[in-house]
């Protein structure tokens, strides 16, 4: 299996997921859809499959290309253009021979947002991969444009039990903001640090990062962390959901 990064419009991310064994692909949020065909033919695979992880143009916009006529279109729901099969929390699909995906249905930024959970079943040492669309990003998450502060606290729990390893794609390069606002939220985390390094090593940070890591310095991650409610001007009885919430007013308002 491999994961291939496409960067989209000023900070969007398509990618190919590839079954290595039958050389086909899925396009995720494939928008630039000339961009994610290039990519697919420099590495000389089929592209048979287009994977949604929300119905936000950015996202989904490529879907109504008819480059692709025959692939199959998963989708969270019928707002995604063209899609052909629609998905819930829980399902799983194959690509190709050996790739299994499972879908982890992530309400809030949208409510059919649904993250895809990829693993190799010829390769039990990968460490397989997540696509998160909007809901998760490397050091933060996604705005609650049809949710609240509760159901992004769910989905990033939910998110928290895949093993510490998978790999995080998110969908938009935001991770030099996410990091400095981090340091201001928890500026005595170390892991903060690790993250800045990447920072200041990578144009292109997605796929360099795994949930444990998240679990580590994502402050939306975090929500029990004594340095993260003092921030949230939260104490040790406030509401999770109110800790999240307090922190994206923050983070939306955060110039750093």
């Amino acid at each position: 299996m491999k994961i291939v990064p496409v960067p989209v419009r000023s900070d969007n991310y398509a990618y190919l997921l590839i079954d290595d064994a039958t050389n086909v692909a899925a396009a995720v949020d494939p928008y630039d859809v000339d961009k994610v065909r290039a990519a697919a033919d420099k590495l000389g695979v089929r592209i048979v499959a287009g994977i949604t992880t929300h119905h936000h143009d950015d996202h989904s916009g490529g879907n109504k290309a008819s480059t692709y006529p025959d692939a199959v279109i998963y989708a969270g729901s019928d707002l995604s253009p063209a899609a052909t099969r629609f998905v819930k929390d829980k399902d799983e699909f194959t690509l190709g021979a050996n790739i299994r995906i499972k879908c982890l249905a992530t309400p809030c930024h949208t409510q059919d947002s649904i993250c895809f959970h990829a693993t190799d079943a010829s390769d039990p040492q990968h460490p397989g991969g997540v696509f998160t669309g909007d809901t998760l990003f490397v050091g933060g998450c996604g705005r609650f444009f049809e949710g609240t502060p509760d159901e992004m606290h769910a989905a990033l729990s939910y998110l928290a039990t895949l093993p510490d390893k998978t790999v995080v794609y998110g969908g938009h390069e935001y991770t030099a903001g996410n990091h400095a606002f981090g340091q201001h939220v928890e500026p005595s985390n170390a892991d903060l640090a690790r993250l800045g390094e990447i920072v200041r090593a990578n144009k292109i940070t997605t796929g360099l990062t795994t949930i444990g890591d998240e679990k580590a310095w994502n402050v939306f991650m975090r929500l029990q962390d004594s340095a993260v409610r003092r921030a949230a001007n939260a104490n040790a009885d406030t509401a999770d959901s109110a800790v999240m919430k307090a922190l994206r007013d923050q983070k939306n308002a955060f110039r750093g």
